[in-house]
Parts: structure tokens; C-alpha cells; sequence
């Protein structure tokens, strides 16, 4: 019996000239594309054209032509890798611009993050994307690849230099990645949970604080 391979796509959320997004994501989809069971596509935002203006939700006006272009890669996938780089301590805005135009496309999938820049390697612009991506009903997952002072990392074929700690860190973000990628999509042909609370339970009373 064959199982149907997971669909996995990298999204590189930078647009900027000169940027390493794209050597970062040629190598993960190269690892990636090295396991049997999931499928790679790269979705380039520097190419996807998004409008940078979000219409007004009352107004119902027609889907632009790029959304509804994008619109069925992301549907179709099992499972999101955004690679990110570092801009002013957070993510770049055309990043934010792409998870804001979609919303069912990434409800109930998890999102892994290979993140790039200076000391930080990135790590704080992916803290803010977990909060992002949770708003829209996906699911970031733990396993994360930071790739610190990137630019001297990797070959002038995009090859990273350390391959043994580059491609273990990968290894890692995969397994969890696929794990949880298989495990939502047997589950989320239902509606989600609804776990608001509006009214606290009678023996969970809310605080009281000091009236301002």
C-alpha cells in the first residue's frame, strides 16, 4: 500500500536585492527533496507579485489575479518552511503582506522556519512569526534552523561549509516537521476545536486586580 508523499513548500520571505533567501532555500529544498516521503516546491515571494495594498473585507471586490495564482500551491500543501532573514530585529514586510493575504491555506498546518542574519541568526524575526502564523490557525513547530554570520557559511555554490552540523540541524526540523505535517492532515478535514473561554469557570475566578 502507498502512502501519499507529504507536500512541503519553502517559501523565501525576502524580496530584497542582493538577499541570501533564495541560496538558503535551494539548499534546504535539496536536503528536503533527498527523503521519499514529501514532495518540495520553492515559492518565491520576489516572484509571486502580491498587491502591497489589502482591500477593504466590506467591499467584496474581485481576488487579485496574483492571490488567486498563489492561492493553489498553498492550499495544497501539508506543511510550510519559511526561510526569513532578520530585518530591524523582526520579519520583512512582504513576508507579513503574504501570510496576510491567505487565510484557510494555512489554517491546521505547521510551519518550520530556516532563519538567517547576523549574531542572532535571525531567531528574533522567527519569535514574531510564531505569534503571526498561530493568529491564522497554523501550527509553528519547535525545530528551527538559524544560520548565524550566513554569508560565511555557505560556498559560492550554495553548499554550507559545516555540511555535517548544517544538514543535521535540517534532519531535525524535517523529522518534527513531517511528524506533525502527517498528523494534521488526517485531522483536518473537521472544523477546529473551540477552545474560547469567554466565561472563566466558578471555581477558576478571574483576578482582581487593583482599579485603575
Amino acid at each position: 500500500m502507498s502512502v501519499e508523499r507529504l507536500r512541503v513548500v519553502v517559501i523565501i520571505g525576502s524580496i530584497r536585492r542582493g538577499r541570501f533567501g533564495p541560496t538558503a532555500a535551494g539548499w534546504f529544498a535539496a536536503h528536503a527533496s533527498e527523503r521519499d516521503d514529501v514532495e518540495v516546491d520553492v515559492v518565491d515571494l520576489a516572484e509571486a507579485w502580491l498587491p502591497e495594498v489589502l482591500p477593504d473585507v466590506r467591499a467584496r471586490l474581485p481576488t487579485p489575479q496574483p492571490v488567486r495564482d498563489l492561492a493553489p500551491w498553498l492550499a495544497a500543501a501539508d506543511a510550510f518552511v519559511v526561510v526569513t532573514p532578520e530585518y530591524n530585529h523582526g520579519f520583512p514586510g512582504a513576508l507579513k503582506n503574504a501570510i496576510d493575504w491567505f487565510r484557510e491555506e494555512w489554517r491546521a498546518k505547521p510551519v518550520a522556519f530556516v532563519c538567517y542574519g547576523g549574531p542572532a541568526g535571525g531567531l528574533r524575526a522567527v519569535e514574531q512569526l510564531r505569534l503571526v502564523f498561530t493568529a491564522v490557525g497554523a501550527v509553528p513547530i519547535r525545530e528551527t534552523v538559524s544560520l548565524r554570520d550566513h554569508r560565511d557559511r555557505f560556498d559560492s555554490a550554495g553548499r554550507p561549509l559545516d555540511r555535517g552540523t548544517t544538514n543535521a540541524a535540517a534532519t531535525a526540523l524535517l523529522g518534527q516537521l513531517t511528524w506533525w505535517a502527517a498528523l494534521l492532515r488526517d485531522n483536518r478535514a473537521g472544523p477546529p476545536p473551540d477552545t474560547r473561554c469567554d466565561v472563566p469557570p466558578d471555581n477558576h475566578p478571574l483576578p482582581r486586580g487593583p482599579h485603575r
